[in-house]
């Protein structure tokens, strides 16, 4: 009974000091794929990076956290991190590369570990599209396994439980350039369904398919003008 007891004290405490790092200024959570990684910034520090401060990555030019778009916009705005929960090759949907099975890195088994914050960006659909995952039917309720392995029916479930989650939270979904056409439907109708602006990039440049510095530079840019007019209708 006394470790019982122990354990609920212990997860309390826990989930007392995330929301307690997420008070103070106006606080965002990144949640994304490989474009909003790098190494040491990640939470949990389990997710798989794609940037790196060693130059491990020879073919993109980025290699400072400085450089990322998430950090250029947050330290421009005043405000501070509250979690970054970016993974590497994340999907959406449970359907990953070369077959196999994403769940335990997918955006739907992340989305419960996003602290406590006031804005959240989702940065997702990439890896969805270049896996390429399936498309799946539009579906808003009653999702089971075998839907989760497409990207409608799951972003759907992502998006429903995200917006009654977080509530009073700022929730934008931020769309990459240069996506399968049925992804960026997908998202377009999903978000409006559910009320999420999107961020449509466009004009981004990459090396090896990742935001160089001018690329991170550019969607930093794009979501401050987007965030600050959608703020100001």
């Amino acid at each position: 009974m006394k470790k019982i007891l122990l354990s609920i004290i212990i997860a309390i405490a826990a989930i007392a000091s995330a929301s307690a790092q997420c008070t103070g200024k106006k606080s965002v959570t990144i949640f994304g794929d490989s474009y909003s990684t790098f190494e040491g910034f990640i939470t949990p520090d389990t997710n798989e990076s794609w940037y790196f401060s060693d130059h491990r990555i020879k073919n993109n030019n980025v290699d400072k956290v400085e450089q990322t778009w998430w950090h250029q916009y947050i330290t421009k705005k005043g405000w501070k991190l509250c979690t970054n929960n970016s993974y590497s090759g994340s999907t959406v949907s449970s359907s990953g590369y070369r077959g196999e099975d994403y769940t335990p890195r997918s955006f739907v088994t992340r989305m419960d570990n996003l602290g406590n914050p006031d804005i959240i960006f989702i940065f997702a659909g990439t890896n969805d599209s270049w896996v390429p995952s399936p498309i799946g039917e539009y579906k808003y309720n009653g999702w089971t396994t075998e839907d989760l392995k497409s990207f409608r029916p799951s972003l759907a479930k992502m998006l429903d439980h995200m917006t009654k989650r977080y509530l009073g939270v700022e929730i934008y979904y931020i769309l990459n350039s240069e996506l399968r056409p049925e992804i960026n439907e997908s998202v377009i109708t999903l978000c409006k369904h559910y009320g999420v602006p999107v961020i449509e990039l466009h004009d981004i440049e990459k090396q090896a398919g990742h935001p160089s510095i001018a690329g991170m530079k550019a969607i930093a840019e794009q979501v401050d003008a987007f965030v600050t007019n959608y703020n100001n209708k």
